[in-house]
């Protein structure tokens, strides 16, 4: 491996696909239709930013409820 390259970053998928319909957001990973999409075509900061974001989703469903 060159110096220059980052191990691939692994998507945040957890095998349970279902869009919950009132947030939008499925409800194994917290992404988006949109975000689930574009995941192998984000470079590796775009995915990490992602990471962070989804989180911070999954905090708040967990402490505001669904």
């Amino acid at each position: 491996m060159t110096e220059n390259m980052q191990p691939e970053i692994k998507s945040p998928c957890v095998g349970v696909c279902a869009v919950d319909e009132s947030s939008g957001l499925c409800q194994g990973c917290y992404r988006t239709i949109d975000e689930i999409k574009a995941w192998w075509d984000m470079g590796q900061t775009e995915q990490k930013n992602l990471l962070v974001a989804l989180e911070e989703r999954q905090l708040q469903q967990i402490n505001f409820g669904d």
